[in-house]
């Protein structure tokens, strides 16, 4: 099962300092793209190229990053290896990469003092590929934890998955790096992953925050503002318009309500990436929309249970 990478024209590849437990992971196109902002702790780079109202079409490639802010950085690295290939936004006196990326907070994991840089970035894009994608600690997800609500003493391991669907005409593809505040569920409402007691058994992070509301000892809750984010992409062979794929990342976002407990904190960053990589083509119809939006958002469903199941 190849994950996102089944979708054509998308080549993915990590890079990885286990020691410090941080990476990057960068996903090549070109491609058209969109997102859906979801929580309210982010960090991004170039957010607003994928706006369908941003001059530029399309971008070259997507960056997801461990490293808080200082990951970005990682960015550079994406770009410069880029242009040395030609690729870019032609402006009539040099082409400019375009390289969008956002970030997880994985500072408090590995060491603090090394985070993604330049020659990460660019050590992605020499590994990437159209193989099957890793999954778990590895990349962007090397440092991701979940299930934080109690401290990181009584979190569980986070990382990245990947999964895709073949639909009779198109592929739709997804990845998420998960390293969120919440537990991780199934699809039956079952915790995979997520905060621990003193003995390791698994909490309901939800039910503890009711629990603390009601009783008024939220205040004993260890959480720490901006350490937790899910970052998840969706991508599709299907033409979608920047304005289709704007409202796919919005139906796929389905996906994080339904696998993390709870999600879109005030602690979290969420975003959804939603990508094309065929040409622009025709407007496709609601009902065509509909179903594509079903996939993605199961797909991403599959993404997010694989980065926590090993």
């Amino acid at each position: 099962m190849a994950g996102l990478t089944a979708v054509p024209g998308i080549r993915i590849g990590h890079a990885t300092d286990a020691d410090a437990r941080t990476g990057c992971t960068v996903l090549l196109g070109p491609f058209r793209g969109a997102c859906e902002v979801r929580g309210l702790a982010t960090g991004t780079r170039e957010l607003e190229v994928l706006s369908p109202l941003h001059l530029a079409t399309q971008v070259d490639a997507l960056l997801l990053t461990g490293g808080s802010a200082f990951g970005l950085a990682a960015a550079h690295g994406v770009v410069q290896w880029l242009e040395e290939r030609g690729a870019g936004f032609d402006t009539g006196v040099a082409r400019v990469p375009i390289v969008p990326a956002a970030v997880i907070f994985d500072l408090g994991v590995g060491r603090v003092d090394r985070r993604p840089d330049a020659a990460m970035g660019r050590a992605a894009c020499d590994a990437a590929g159209t193989g099957d994608v890793a999954e778990g600690a590895v990349g962007a997800g090397t440092g991701a934890t979940v299930g934080k609500l109690r401290g990181m003493a009584g979190a569980m391991p986070g990382g990245i998955g990947s999964w895709s669907i073949h639909g009779p005409e198109y592929v739709v593809g997804a990845l998420a790096v998960v390293n969120a505040l919440g537990d991780v569920l199934d699809a039956h409402g079952h915790i995979l992953a997520g905060a621990r007691d003193e003995t390791g058994r698994l909490l309901d992070s939800a039910a503890l925050l009711r629990a603390g509301a009601v009783s008024g000892e939220l205040e004993q809750l260890a959480v720490r503002p901006g350490a937790n984010t899910t970052l998840a992409v969706v991508a599709t062979d299907a033409p979608l318009t920047r304005t289709a794929l704007q409202a796919l990342a919005r139906a796929a976002g389905v996906a994080l309500a339904r696998r993390i407990s709870p999600v879109h904190t005030p602690y979290d960053g969420d975003i959804v990436f939603a990508l094309s990589t065929a040409p622009e083509g025709r407007e496709l119809s609601p009902p065509f929309l509909l179903a594509l939006g079903a996939l993605a958002t199961h797909a991403l469903e599959g993404a997010i249970e694989r980065a926590v199941v090993r």
